[in-house]
């Protein structure tokens, strides 16, 4: 073998390597231009989402009760930090197709098949687990905490804590109702049989409130809100696995 020969076989992992950080680049930078943009759209109605945010909260408040700004650039940064998390919220199909397409490449043809479904079924569910935190959830969460605020005391929460209290159900809602798509994978990839799946729902339910315990605020409400759809959503996997499989065996 001659030394040119042995050269192109030592560069070409080499290259093979390079070129995958190249295109990995490529999709991050499409990825963040992607959520940038819509940060930019945004941005002049930063203080409008915050108060369609605040809605479930400023609608159970006593008419001349506000909520407050305790630290001095809240009323400036609280808003922008909406926004972003509106941005990512809102771009994340194209940050997931961004990922799609760089490890698309690398699967099996039935593979890709199943991906792209499932691909856009965890972001839809992901979606409707925020609209349930923000329909159902906080408007029945804030309603407990006022009637069991003590007599004499004004709740005036802080415009920061009350974001991060909203964004905390969102992502704790929103990963709740990934459950079915997660049933689905693990079955789909052989790991689990919807007999075991069935035989160890007692487990499940268990697990539903304890991860509900520690994810949802400290109140009761939250976490029974909380711990129950999981619950039911791992149904919703296992009657959806039982159907897949029947079909593809029939």
């Amino acid at each position: 073998m001659s030394s040119a020969e042995r050269k192109d076989e030592q560069e070409g992992p080499q290259q093979s390597f390079i070129s995958h950080l190249v295109e990995l680049r490529e999709r991050l930078l499409k990825a963040i231009a992607a959520v940038l943009l819509v940060l930019v759209v945004l941005l002049p109605f930063a203080n409008r989402l915050y108060h369609l945010i605040a809605e479930p909260l400023l609608a159970l408040l006593p008419k001349d009760a506000k909520m407050v700004a305790i630290e001095v650039a809240s009323p400036f940064l609280t808003p922008i930090k909406l926004a972003f998390f509106f941005a990512l919220f809102l771009a994340m199909p194209v940050v997931l197709y961004q990922a799609w397409r760089f490890v698309a490449p690398g699967l099996y043809r039935h593979e890709k098949r199943l991906a792209m479904p499932l691909l856009a079924s965890s972001v839809l569910m992901f979606y409707l687990g925020c609209a349930f935190a923000y329909f159902v959830v906080l408007p029945k969460v804030f309603g407990f905490l006022l009637s069991t605020t003590p007599e004499g005391v004004s709740m005036t929460t802080d415009i920061g804590k009350y974001l991060d209290f909203v964004l905390t159900m969102f992502f704790a809602f929103g990963l709740c109702f990934e459950v079915p798509v997660g049933v689905f994978i693990v079955a789909l990839m052989g790991w689990v049989t919807p007999a075991q799946l069935a035989k160890h729902r007692p487990y499940v339910i268990l697990g539903a409130f304890v991860v509900a315990a520690i994810v949802a605020p400290p109140d009761v409400l939250s976490m029974i809100m909380l711990a129950i759809p999981m619950c039911l959503l791992y149904e919703a996997g296992l009657i959806a696995v039982r159907i897949f499989l029947r079909r593809s065996t029939a």
